[in-house]
């Protein structure tokens, strides 16, 4: 998974949750500059607030195997959906 999947996840679910950066940002006790660059897909960022902010977003993190790229690619054509 790439940092541009990553933070489009974190923007959708965001929004969905109808919750400003900022009223985010808060809830999951991190700077709004790190949210915007999350969501803006910026490669440097600390992994280990990614994970917090996804855990607070209601997702659970999985490594998959690449051999199961079949499912891998299922998801990320669904991401582009409304």
């Amino acid at each position: 998974m790439k940092t541009k999947t990553i933070g489009k996840l974190v923007g959708k679910a965001r929004r969905e949750q109808g919750l400003s950066q900022a009223e985010a940002a808060g809830y999951l006790n991190v700077g709004t500059r790190f949210l915007s660059d999350l969501e803006n897909r910026k490669p440097t960022i600390q992994l280990e607030k990614v994970l917090e902010v996804l855990n607070g977003l209601g997702f659970k993190v999985i490594a998959v195997p690449k051999a199961s790229h079949k499912l891998i690619r299922y998801i990320e054509d669904h991401l582009n959906e409304k």
